[in-house]
């Protein structure tokens, strides 16, 4: 046996008689032996076995004998030191950790029609406000025209975003851009350090308070 498993095909030899056998099915097997003899008990992936037969062992006639499997070898394995620059790494992960997060405000707005002038998991505009105020902070402000900022509003999104995301209708988004584009805000998504994200973020803040005035 073997771990409360019976065990076939195991070589049973007597080595004092140079006489053997193999077990079967069950694990039983008959060879004759006397006292004192030494019987080895061999099956390929298990230890070695060996014991001496003592008179007991002859008169109950029913020897339980348990076999050990055979520890695997494991290949040689060689560990390298890498360094890493986690400081990089965790700029990345929080870059990419933000972008997420407006993904799944964008898809997580209440029922279409059902105008509350809220947003569900609203953004967190104080930390957004605070980015952007050092991100700008000491460069100086020029008049953007009011056609520019719109280009950049219309080329970035599709008009579903306008629509669907915003919950603008579709002759409001003309309007809505224009009532963006005074904000002086709007001027810094124009910057060489903005992207789609800074962007996204203002017209999602702006079309809360669009929606508002339209409703009042």
């Amino acid at each position: 046996m073997s771990d409360n498993f019976l065990l076939q095909n195991v070589d049973v030899i007597n080595k004092n008689t140079q006489t053997g056998t193999r077990t079967n099915e069950k694990g039983e097997f008959i060879l004759s032996a006397s006292v004192n003899d030494s019987i080895l008990f061999y099956v390929k992936d298990y230890t070695l076995k060996g014991i001496k037969l003592g008179v007991q062992d002859l008169e109950t006639n029913n020897i339980i004998v348990r076999i050990e499997k055979t520890p695997e070898e494991l290949k040689e394995v060689i560990i390298h030191r890498v360094d890493i620059d986690w400081g990089l790494d965790k700029k990345w992960e929080q870059q990419k950790s933000e972008e997420t997060g407006v993904r799944k405000r964008a898809n997580a707005l209440k029922t279409p029609g059902v105008n509350d002038g809220s947003i569900e998991n609203g953004m967190d505009f104080v930390k957004i406000g605070q980015k952007l105020a050092r991100l700008f902070k000491g460069k100086d402000e020029k008049e953007i025209p009011e056609k520019e900022f719109k280009e950049l509003a219309t080329n970035s999104f599709d008009e579903k975003f306008y629509t669907e995301t915003l919950q603008l209708k579709k002759e409001e988004i003309d309007a809505f851009l224009t009532f963006c584009n005074f904000d002086p805000e709007s001027k810094k998504t124009l910057s060489e350090n903005s992207n789609d994200l800074v962007l996204m973020d203002f017209l999602y803040k702006k079309s809360i308070e669009f929606r508002k005035i339209h409703a009042e």
